[in-house]
């Protein structure tokens, strides 16, 4: 590959990570650090994923339906959004699980 279709797929990479990291309507996003602690982070990202897959559900049901202002691409795009934070949340509990029993598994 050449440098320059390098840089165009950095490019294009880069904006869809954008569009992704923008926040679904009426969704706050804290960004401040030090606020709450990792069980509340742990439970506020289990919620974003819930609503995730709840707007795509939601919008599938509204283009089965035959609402004229769906359309499918942005159907696939909400579904693909909610299966990929559902496989970070499920690689994020196989990890924690993991921590847990090496943890447990310690001599003391």
């Amino acid at each position: 590959m050449s440098s320059p279709a390098i840089q165009s797929a950095l490019q294009q990479m880069q904006g869809l990570a954008t569009q992704a990291a923008q926040p679904i309507k009426g969704e706050h996003v804290a960004t401040a650090v030090g606020q709450g602690g990792f069980g509340s982070e742990l439970q506020a990202s289990i919620q974003r994923i819930n609503r995730l897959q709840q707007a795509a559900n939601t919008k599938a049901m509204a283009f089965q339906a035959g609402e004229p202002n769906i359309e499918l691409s942005d159907v696939m795009v909400d579904m693909q959004k909610a299966s990929v934070a559902f496989q970070m949340g499920l690689q994020v509990r196989n990890r924690l699980v993991t921590a847990y029993r090496d943890v447990m598994n310690m001599q003391v």
